[in-house]
């Protein structure tokens, strides 16, 4: 059966998501960075990032495990390389403070890394390297989180979904960009997929038993297999390692032993690198990429990754949204 759902314009979730984060602890600055990244997501089809976090987002400010009023401090390690420490508060709010002076540094000296620390991140990940690429550059970034992922072979979660986002710049015209989980399919999605009693394909995840099965309900108290077996586990590992040590934070299953285990985001690091194409190479490679996505484009049945967010955007008017999860909302806004 279908879930009930309601037409919300853009600037209805938007406040919906900010009154709701406000009424539980969460300073203006703050509300609204999460409830413009939230908003975005439900404007571009990511339901499983939208107005479906705002609970999740909720608990973590009651809890006090998060800072509603954090202000992130960036500190300049060197010329190309950043640190933020995002002070206990929601990732959004670091993106707004550390990526545009990652931005400036890669426009001058062709490469910059930003480590951020101490942050909940709780959306997709294509805003941040979408914001890097608006600007000319490549962005690439990873997080991890709690374990949710056998690795390939095993049946114990060891890896969160650990997703990765790449962007790559179009002047003029929207940027590639991919944003994917490293497990067969994102948390979120199984979470939907079960709240809505949907199926899912054989190999996304196993039972709590250990078992193959379809039924997302079912995946949701075992474990998630990472995406091509042993290839995908070993993307998952790498950002592991990316995300944790390399930014001076935790593995996945640090982060949920230092979790309160409230069902909000966990305290976490993100890895964040802008990459200048121009200063690179020594040339502008813009016409090569046009004529390569020409030659791309030919081919029957493939779309440029990014693309149909992209074209979700063209649409400015309602979304249909759960409406028990608005009602959930509006609930919390008391």
């Amino acid at each position: 059966m279908s879930p009930t759902t309601t037409k919300l314009s853009l600037d209805e979730i938007f406040k919906l998501a900010k009154a709701a984060l406000i009424s539980n602890g969460a300073d203006e600055e703050n509300a609204d960075a999460v409830a413009t990244t939230v908003t975005n997501a439900e404007r571009d089809g990511s339901v499983s990032h939208g107005l479906f976090r705002i609970p999740g987002y909720i608990k973590a400010l009651k809890s006090n495990k998060v800072d509603g009023s954090a202000r992130p401090e960036i500190k300049e390690v060197t010329p190309t390389i950043f640190r933020c420490d995002a002070q206990n508060g929601f990732a959004p709010l670091a993106h707004k403070y550390g990526i545009k002076k990652l931005i400036d540094a890669a426009n001058i000296f062709g490469i910059a890394g930003l480590s951020i620390q101490r942050c909940h991140h709780f959306a997709a990940l294509w805003p941040e390297v979408e914001a890097i690429s608006d600007q000319g550059l490549v962005g690439l970034t990873s997080v991890s989180y709690t374990p949710a992922v056998a690795p390939s072979g095993g049946k114990t979660a060891l890896y969160g979904t650990n997703p990765i986002a790449f962007s790559w710049p179009r002047p003029g015209k929207n940027p590639i960009v991919f944003d994917m989980a490293t497990a067969s399919m994102a948390k979120g999605e199984i979470q939907i997929a079960a709240r809505d009693g949907h199926s899912v394909p054989l190999g996304t995840g196993l039972s709590a038993s250990g078992e193959l099965t379809t039924d997302a309900a079912e995946i949701d108290k075992g474990v998630l297999l990472p995406f091509g077996g042993h290839k995908g586990s070993v993307i998952a590992l790498m950002i592991e390692l990316l995300s944790g040590p390399l930014v001076g934070e935790t593995f996945s299953y640090e982060s949920k032993e230092r979790d309160n285990g409230d069902g909000g985001p966990a305290q976490g690091g993100q890895f964040i690198l802008a990459m200048s194409p121009k200063i690179l190479s020594g040339k502008d490679t813009s016409e090569q990429t046009e004529d390569f996505l020409k030659k791309y484009k030919s081919i029957d049945g493939v779309r440029i990754p990014g693309e149909r967010r992209h074209n979700n955007r063209l649409d400015t008017g309602p979304r249909d949204v759960n409406s028990a999860l608005i009602e959930t909302i509006k609930g919390l806004c008391s």
